[in-house]
């Protein structure tokens, strides 16, 4: 699952474009609905064309709400910038276009609203060559751009359209086994206590699980989970989740908090960062100074220590050592944004480079500047691992190439990440993908395979064609993930079908005696049995499928069935016949099972398109082997 935040200046018609694409108003609070303005976060959710579900977290556009914008706009997947016709460029766009690209989000869609105030065809596009204008150099400079109106909904599907085409190029996010939920908002509901919500990142969580809230370390387990108001028994990497967590409190949680599995993570209040100063800051960024830290949903009180420099100049970037006035829950890599607290302004952003520096850095230090600089880039492992989660399932040579490394450093951290079960190697093919690929195509094969049974509880498995287009893979990382599956015993592959370990086939006793009914019928007449179109009157299309597939009939051509075993019979009886004789012909079987041509022709050409016999004007012979 994916979920997209929009950004854009107030008044823009950001939450009536989610209202018009979901059918959900974003703004939930009375006072932002009377003043028609966001001032909390607003969340909603989209089904595309293809059946994937969006969620979207709607940000507040005015300036005395950036902050809370910031609070949501950390976890998302991609941004739908909304920039209003009728005023093109404002001061937030610009503001919000800096935040995107300092938190590099991954793609986006930019939608131009509000067309159906403009008249002037030539308006529309020199607002747009100004916008693009504007975006030129920024994470969203190749972005789609379409031309909407969510009052009369003209460019809606079109809108869609961009929408899916830009997500289905993104991958989701991987599964880390550490999951962590950055908490954007919490409340309680009666009978149910204490609920959270925000985007999951880096893993799984199920109902059950152990969780604690950082940075307090408050224990709690989930005792549900809800992905757009649907109860689910397991919340995947990339969802918007709710959880309802046991035995806190509603006023012991607060925006920007974690939750996560226990002992997973360790809060840190000394951050090393590498920070991009705007190139609009009308001042140098000094050591000492006092700004604000967000990252995640968590906004935290900082000190700043400029490091290898006296000061970092705007438009420049380096390394900083953050001094945080409470404690936050960091990853290596992780985004974040730099406020100034008074006056309010965004200033810069960047990526953490060490949550846990042991010391105070001296700040002139070359030896710990030479180490930020490596950790900066990465170890060969961080990097092969990066690599894997780019690539998705890949050649080692595609892997090497894609991670610049040399080729023994390369091979090395491979077989590393391969012990260590980061990478895995997939069985009879020369594969390699993360971990978290790997779960996340072993979930959704696991998922496709449960909905097809609980559809057709009937039929022994799904047809393999259809599994894998639904996955979407090409033959050979099919055929790989397939075999290692089947290897680990999670599914059985039976000719063309593929099932679910455990899977079979069963039939209630009222279906039960419909078939026996059936089974009567052709045993009193084995040779001559009951046509398709009657033994459908009989037991029904859906049974008699069941029974074709399951193999106790088969169907000949188009309206032929028999038993397997009288099938089995005639079919011995002919290759006898033809080693004793040389042939046979068509009128020799039906008299020897006393029988019509209509089913001795469909035994004969069955016999043929299966290789065991071939045509030789009247009569049959056996095909050579070899």
């Amino acid at each position: 699952m994916q979920v997209i935040g929009t950004a854009g200046h107030v008044d823009h018609g950001k939450s009536t474009l989610i209202n018009r694409l979901t059918g959900i108003n974003p703004d939930r609070l009375k006072v932002e609905q009377d003043r028609e303005m966001s001032i909390e976060l607003g969340f909603a959710w989209l089904t595309l064309p293809n059946g994937e579900d969006v969620g979207i977290v709607d940000v507040p556009g005015h300036r005395d709400f950036i902050e809370n914008m910031l609070s949501g706009i950390g976890g998302i997947d991609a941004a739908l910038f909304v920039v209003a016709a009728d005023e093109g460029v404002m001061p937030q766009t610009r503001e919000h276009l800096a935040i995107l690209d300092l938190l590099q989000v991954p793609t986006g869609i930019i939608a131009l609203t509000k067309i159906d105030l403009i008249e002037e065809p030539e308006w529309l596009d020199l607002v747009e060559a100004e916008l693009r204008e504007t975006l030129a150099g920024t994470v969203l400079e190749d972005a789609p751009l379409i031309r909407v109106s969510a009052r009369s909904g003209a460019g809606i599907e079109q809108l869609i359209s961009a929408l899916q085409e830009t997500l289905s190029k993104h991958p989701h996010r991987p599964d880390l086994n550490r999951p962590r939920l950055p908490i954007d908002r919490v409340f309680t509901l009666p009978g149910f206590g204490t609920i959270v919500t925000g985007t999951l990142m880096d893993g799984q969580l199920a109902v059950g699980d152990a969780v604690e809230i950082l940075p307090s370390g408050i224990p709690s387990r989930v005792r549900g989970l809800q992905t757009h108001k649907q109860a689910e028994n397991n919340a995947q990497p990339g969802s918007r989740t709710a959880v309802n967590i046991t035995g806190v409190s509603v006023n012991q949680v607060e925006r920007g908090n974690v939750l996560v599995r226990p002992n997973t993570f360790i809060p840190t209040k000394m951050i090393d960062i590498w920070c991009t100063l705007l190139s609009d800051v009308e001042n140098p960024l000094k050591h000492n100074t006092e700004v604000k830290f967000f990252l995640g949903a968590a906004e935290v009180m900082a000190r700043v220590r400029v490091l290898g420099a006296t000061q970092l100049e705007p438009g420049r970037d380096g390394f900083l050592q953050l001094m945080l006035k409470d404690p936050v829950v960091a990853l290596r890599g992780d985004r974040f944004i730099l406020r100034l607290p008074s006056p309010a302004a965004t200033i810069g952003g960047g990526q953490i480079v060490d949550p846990h520096p042991k010391r105070r850095h001296k700040r002139f230090n070359t030896q710990r500047l030479d180490e930020l600089e490596q950790l900066l880039v990465g170890t060969p492992e961080e990097i092969m691992l990066q690599a894997a989660q780019k690539l998705g399932p890949a050649s080692q040579d595609a892997l090497v190439h894609e991670s610049g490394l040399e080729a023994g450093p390369a091979q090395n951290a491979i077989e590393q990440l391969i012990s260590q079960g980061d990478l895995i190697e997939l069985k009879g093919r020369r594969l390699i993908l993360s971990a978290g690929t790997y779960h996340l195509l072993k979930d959704r094969l696991a998922e496709s395979l449960t909905a097809f049974h609980q559809q057709f509880p009937l039929r022994p498995g799904m047809p393999r064609e259809s599994l894998k287009s639904q996955l979407g893979l090409s033959n050979e990382v099919f055929d790989a993930v397939l075999r290692s599956l089947a290897e680990e015993n999670s599914l059985v592959e039976s000719a063309a079908l593929v099932h679910k370990t455990g899977h079979e086939v069963s039939f209630s006793a009222s279906q039960q005696n419909q078939i026996n009914m059936l089974l009567k019928n052709i045993k009193d007449q084995p040779y001559s049995p009951p046509s398709v179109k009657q033994a459908e009157e009989i037991v029904g299309e859906e049974l008699l499928t069941a029974l074709i597939e399951t193999g106790q009939l088969i169907r000949l051509g188009e309206d032929v069935l028999f038993t397997m075993d009288i099938y089995q019979e005639m079919k011995d009886a002919v290759i006898s016949h033809i080693e004793a004789h040389g042939n046979m012909t068509l009128a020799e079987l039906r008299d020897q099972f006393n029988t019509s041509r209509k089913y001795a022709v469909a035994v004969l050409e069955h016999l043929d398109q299966t290789g065991v016999t071939i045509r030789k004007g009247d009569a049959r012979q056996l095909r050579r082997r070899g």
